[in-house]
């Protein structure tokens, strides 16, 4: 696996969620959930409209989910910037069902199919190579950027350690510091 940088810079980030709400709304909406979150990008892919939905079709306050990789428990509320991105993204889907993925394929063989990680990497990778970031991009790239903004704004490491279900501190600043 590579070793990938988060985006540190607010303003880059800002340009890519522009560029991708410009070509397509799933692929803003899973950047911007992505980096909000601080979920693996095994775990943002596997969410499913129910997750993000109520059944009153509005979206819901928290998410839950079982991490993939380590099977805990994840109970997180969905911020204000994830939250405005469904509200533009779950209108252009239609039709539909609460157990389908939150984000689609486009190439569907039969039913409805998660976007796979390959695909994920291109979106994100693409996009930051189209803004200019050189630094290497990917899709842990995601989770290591909500873990940098929030130690940058001064949320304790430990708070971060246990929102990334991280085993120790160390692994935890690793995301956090801005040395290359």
């Amino acid at each position: 696996m590579e070793f990938v940088q988060p985006i540190r810079d607010k303003k880059q980030i800002n340009t890519i969620k522009e560029f991708l709400k410009a070509t397509n709304l799933r692929d803003y909406c899973l950047f911007t959930v992505g980096i909000n979150s601080g979920l693996r990008i095994s775990d943002l892919l596997k969410l499913k409209v129910s997750d993000v939905i109520d059944k009153n079709g509005e979206i819901k306050e928290r998410i839950y989910i079982r991490e993939k990789k380590t099977n805990k428990v994840k109970d997180f509320p969905i911020s204000e910037a994830a939250n405005d991105s469904l509200r533009e993204y779950i209108p252009e889907r239609k039709n539909y069902t609460y157990e389908e993925p939150l984000f689609i394929s486009r190439k569907q063989h039969t039913g409805k199919a998660s976007l796979q990680r390959d695909q994920a990497y291109k979106v994100i990778n693409s996009a930051a190579k189209s803004i200019g970031i050189k630094d290497r991009i990917g899709t842990h790239t995601l989770r290591k950027t909500f873990g940098y903004h929030a130690y940058q704004s001064g949320v304790d490491i430990t708070l971060i350690q246990k929102l990334l279900n991280h085993s120790t501190p160390s692994i935890t600043l690793r995301y956090c510091y801005n040395s290359r």
